[in-house]
């Protein structure tokens, strides 16, 4: 029986988010791909079976401040995977 297709990392959501929010002209998709490795490997797992239960329960101030943190972990990999880009 296989039942881990059916949790998420909310956190997934909110990098990809955060990446959409600060793409630039020629991000390529293998660059933005090890930014969201890299952002999601810096932030805690926060996993949930259904997204209305996600939202139902998350008060409005964690979300701010969940937001808040996957932006500031996107910006701080953007410049770590620009820095340690292999040639």
């Amino acid at each position: 029986m296989s039942f881990s297709n059916a949790i998420d990392n909310f956190y997934e959501r909110l990098v990809m988010e955060a990446i959409e929010t600060t793409r630039e002209p020629g991000d390529t998709v293998d660059y933005l791909t090890d930014v969201m490795c890299v952002a999601l490997n810096r932030l805690p797992s926060r996993y949930y079976r259904h997204t209305i239960d996600m939202m139902f329960y998350l008060a409005d101030e964690e979300l701010r401040g969940m937001k808040e943190k996957s932006l500031a972990s996107v910006k701080s990999a953007r410049d770590f995977v620009r820095e340690h880009q292999r040639e």
